[in-house]
């Protein structure tokens, strides 16, 4: 593995760590705090932002440094017609499905925000912050099946 393709892997492997790690902290500890109502508006809209602010970066390096390693490590047969390269499509697909449920559940959540609320807006956002922890697990999941299939 030359030192390139070493440094495009591990910032890959950084960046979708932290957006899944950023989305289920966000609907395990900041999503409950809100529907409990224990936090003010001001705080709680720093820390939606800072989801979105990872999130979006995540997603833009996830997408150079994917499809650097999907270039140089695969084919359009071997993507389609490998049980690797069916995760690997997998992967982009769920890549997609957390991108859309971290922006709808954190729009959700600072809808309120200009109105003090915190509540209402928590549980409106509660069902895609649920729905984007349970991608981000299973985007996990199906790296260490692709890393498995690997080595």
């Amino acid at each position: 593995m030359s030192t390139v393709d070493a440094a495009v892997f591990a910032t890959h492997l950084v960046f979708a760590g932290l957006w899944s790690g950023s989305v289920l902290f966000a609907t395990y500890a900041v999503l409950p705090t809100a529907m409990d109502g224990d936090t003010r508006p001001g705080p709680l809209s720093t820390m939606t932002g800072k989801l979105k602010t990872v999130s979006r970066a995540s997603a833009l390096l996830l997408f150079v440094t994917g499809g650097h390693l999907a270039a140089t490590r695969y084919t359009a047969e071997s993507l389609t017609g490998t049980g690797r390269g069916h995760l690997v499509v997998t992967m982009v697909v769920l890549w997609f499905a957390l991108a859309g449920l971290v922006e709808v559940g954190a729009s959700k959540l600072s809808d309120g925000f200009d109105q003090k609320k915190v509540r209402e807006p928590a549980r409106n956002a509660r069902p895609f912050l649920l729905g984007a922890s349970l991608v981000a697990v299973l985007l996990l999941v199906n790296a260490g099946a692709i890393l498995g299939l690997y080595y």
